[in-house]
Order: structure tokens, then sequence, then C-alpha cells
């Protein structure tokens, strides 16, 4: 089973999102990377989980010294296979850091 895409949809929350394309295994868990500042929507901290989430929202992921940018590519209405989650997002090159 895939995870159920809705064309209509146009937003959902962050936490929800975060827990449906398996970068957290749950909302609690999600809830806590957002409210510890490690999560930016489109270059904006974000502080609360519920926060909307759009399509093509780029948001950056820290985790640990790891850090993402991931282009929102679908709005999911529930957490589906790991293909499917891979299907929701894209990860987007990052810049190396400048030498000067």
């Amino acid at each position: 089973m895939g995870a159920d895409v809705q064309t209509q949809r146009t937003e959902i929350r962050l936490d929800k999102w975060l827990v449906y394309a398996r970068f957290c295994k749950t909302r609690s868990q999600a809830a806590g990377l957002v409210e510890a500042g490690k999560v930016r929507v489109n270059g904006r901290k974000i502080e609360k989980p519920d926060a909307k989430l759009h399509l093509q929202d780029v948001l950056t992921l820290a985790f640990g010294s790891q850090i993402k940018l991931v282009e929102v590519l679908q709005l999911a209405t529930s957490r589906g296979s790991p293909e499917a989650a891979l299907a929701m997002y894209e990860i987007l090159p990052q810049e190396p850091p400048s030498l000067e």
C-alpha cells in the first residue's frame, strides 16, 4: 500500500509530513525536532509542529551534524511504504561552504 496522495490537498501539518515522509518515526519525535529549532521552511526557522507545509516548500533539516535540503513534492494523508515516502520529496544539492 502506498501513501494516499490527494491532489486537492494544499497543505499539511509539518509534524505529520515529517512522519509520512519517514524523516521521523512518530509525531512526538517530529514535534521535538521542530521545537528544538532543527527545521526551517523556505529559510524560516519554524518553532511550532503544527506549522502548515505546502507543495514546493523547501525544508532544511538538521540531524546531528548532517543537514538535508528537501523540496516537498507530495502531501500524503498517511504513512506509506518507504518507496512511497521517497516520492514525497526530492533532496536538493547543497552549495559547498564558502572559502572566503
